[in-house]
This record gives C-alpha cells, sequence and structure tokens, in this order.
C-alpha cells in the first residue's frame, strides 16, 4: 500500500468519525454552551478531537504490526498520547484538580522521553552541548509546556487544526529536503492528514469543537515528533520551534505578560493576540487563514534555512520569532482585559 492511499485512508476515516462524533455530541446534548469568556455565539458540539487522537494513534499501531515504524517509538507515542487524551477527555466531561493534570502530563512526558532517549545533544553557535539529565528534566518541561500552550491557543474556529497540519508538514518537508527515511517522514505526514480530516468540521465556522482531548494531544504529539526530529538531526529541534512559532510566542508572550502584572495565570481568560484580533476583526477565519499565511510564508522557509544548515539553530528562532512579537505587542497579547 503506498504511503498516499494510507494518508488518504486517514483523512477520509478522520472525516467521517468526526462526523459520527458530532451526531452523537447532538444526541447526547455535549454542547459547549458559550460564556463571557468565549469566542463563539452559539452553543457547539464539542469532543471532536477523539477522532484525532483513535485515527491517529490507531494507524501507528496498524504501521507497527506491518514493521513499517519501529515499535520503540510507538510504544512512546502512543502510551503518553493515550494518557494526555484520556485526562483532556474526563476534564471535557467534568473537572480535574490542575495538580492532578499536571502529574498525568508530566508523567505523559516521562514515558515518551524514556523510549525516545531523552534530550538529544543541542547545537548552539556550533557549540555542542550534552546536558544529560539536566537536559531531560527541560525536555519534559518543554513537552508539558507546549502541550499545554496547545491548549490556551485552541480558542477559535480552526485554529489549533491548521497551525497542527502546518507544523506537521512542514516537518515532513524537512525530512524531505534532507533525504530522510520515509519512516520518518511518513509520520508527521500522517498526523496532519488525520487533523485535516477533523479541520473540514472544524474550520470557521466550527461544527465542532476539539476539546481539551484534542488540543493536549495535538500538542504533545508536536513535541514529540520535534524532540525524535533531532535525534535524526541536531539542528531540526531549531527547525520544529520556529515551525511553532506562532503558538509559542503568543501564549508565551501572554503568559508572561500576566505574571508580571500579578494575574492568576490559571484563571481563564480570552487576552490572548489571536483572540483580540478575531474580536478586532470580527471573523475567526481571517486569523486563522493569517496564521496559516505566517507558517507557510515565513516560517517554514526560516526553518528550512535552519534545517539544511544555513542559519544556525537558535540564531534563527530569534530572527523568525521577532516578527511574531511585534505582532503579539500589536494585538494587545496579554493586555488587561476591559470590563
Amino acid at each position: 500500500m503506498s504511503d498516499r492511499l494510507i494518508v488518504a485512508v486517514v483523512f477520509i476515516a478522520a472525516f467521517m468519525l468526526t462526523w459520527l462524533l458530532r451526531r452523537y455530541a447532538l444526541a447526547g446534548r455535549l454542547m459547549d454552551i458559550p460564556n463571557e469568556r468565549s469566542s463563539h455565539s452559539i452553543p457547539t458540539p464539542r469532543g471532536g478531537g477523539v477522532a484525532i487522537v483513535l485515527i491517529f494513534l490507531t494507524v501507528l499501531l496498524v504501521m507497527g504490526s506491518l514493521q513499517w515504524l519501529p515499535w520503540r517509538f510507538i510504544i512512546g507515542i502512543v502510551g503518553a498520547g493515550a494518557c494526555v487524551a484520556v485526562l483532556g477527555f474526563l476534564d471535557d466531561h467534568g473537572h480535574i484538580a490542575v495538580r492532578w493534570r499536571l502529574l498525568g502530563h508530566f508523567s505523559s512526558a516521562a514515558w515518551a522521553l524514556y523510549w525516545l532517549g531523552g534530550l538529544p545533544p543541542l547545537l548552539v553557535f556550533g557549540y555542542t552541548f550534552d546536558l544529560g539529565v539536566m537536559g531531560h528534566v527541560l525536555a519534559a518541561v518543554y513537552i508539558v509546556w507546549l502541550l499545554n500552550l496547545y491548549n490556551f491557543m485552541d480558542g477559535i474556529d480552526g485554529l489549533a487544526s491548521v497551525e497542527a497540519i502546518c507544523v506537521g508538514l512542514g516537518g515532513a518537508v524537512l525530512y524531505l529536503l534532507l533525504g530522510a527515511d520515509s519512516t520518518l517522514v511518513r509520520v508527521p505526514m500522517l498526523f496532519a492528514a488525520a487533523v485535516a480530516g477533523f479541520l473540514c468540521w472544524n474550520f470557521p465556522p466550527a461544527r465542532i469543537f476539539m476539546g481539551d482531548v484534542g488540543s493536549c494531544f495535538l500538542g504533545l504529539v508536536l513535541a514529540v515528533l520535534s524532540l525524535q526530529a533531532a535525534w535524526f538531526k541536531t539542528e531540526l529541534l531549531w527547525a520544529w520551534i520556529i515551525l511553532l512559532g506562532v503558538f509559542v510566542v503568543d501564549a508565551t508572550f501572554t503568559l508572561l505578560r500576566r505574571l508580571v502584572r500579578g494575574d492568576k495565570v490559571y484563571e481563564a481568560h480570552c487576552s490572548h493576540a489571536y483572540q483580540y484580533a478575531a474580536r478586532h476583526y470580527a471573523a475567526h477565519s481571517v486569523v486563522t487563514l493569517a496564521v496559516m499565511l505566517i507558517n507557510l510564508v515565513w516560517l517554514l522557509p526560516m526553518a528550512v534555512l535552519v534545517g539544511l544548515g544555513y542559519l544556525d539553530g537558535l540564531l534563527g528562532v530569534i530572527m523568525a520569532y521577532l516578527p511574531l512579537v511585534l505582532l503579539a505587542i500589536k494585538f494587545k497579547a496579554g493586555q488587561l482585559e476591559k470590563a
């Protein structure tokens, strides 16, 4: 079976399963009801991220059984992904205390890192640093932060889905340009295909939301794939961090600004740059498409320069992020919300 056919099957399966989940949510009245913090105005079915989780993890297990992917990688990402998804599902249907969520997130990160081999040596301005145990701790924090910031950034129609597709396809492009084995190219392609099937129902105006089960899962998978890429070539970690720039900058800038102001950062808010932008343009589609354009026109070329070794990784991140920081300032990321 060709890779193109597998990608098509994954896309169709995710599309159909999302359709079924939407019907189930409507029948069971599993709806996201708008409140003063919401970016939507009508009740919308939720939990569609289950489709992404089930389809992607299933295809990984099938490919492992066919020996098309290494089992060590599959065990790591399936175990961690399933744990994060279950926590998100439970939180979608009730409430889990922050401390228990973080415990589950760090446990998932540790599981994934064990099977990946931890954090590979980092290349910074031409020098290689092996951080040892401290590197593994930093990698766990990186995974947990990325999966949580992804949850924070899932606030308008289609945004989290478009970001995941752009980053996944960008990672696949980097592998292809570097002549990597098809095994490495395959996973981000299949991931993007699963998210694309869901996006057909989530693009503005969204007919279903992914919920925490989907957003946290996407963040974890992208973090794990970026670390896997770094084991193939050290520079690729920086390249993936560049690809993730829109979400990393908005979420981190907003968090820091709220911390400095003394806000309770664990409380819900709608002060991210993308939320201010959506209110400014009175349209989710404008912001979602703008993020796609930024990814394709600015971040992907910068990531390619870093991945191919034409630009130092850390310098590339700084250069790629600078315009994003200016955009975050322009759109008031973290600024106090008016009553």
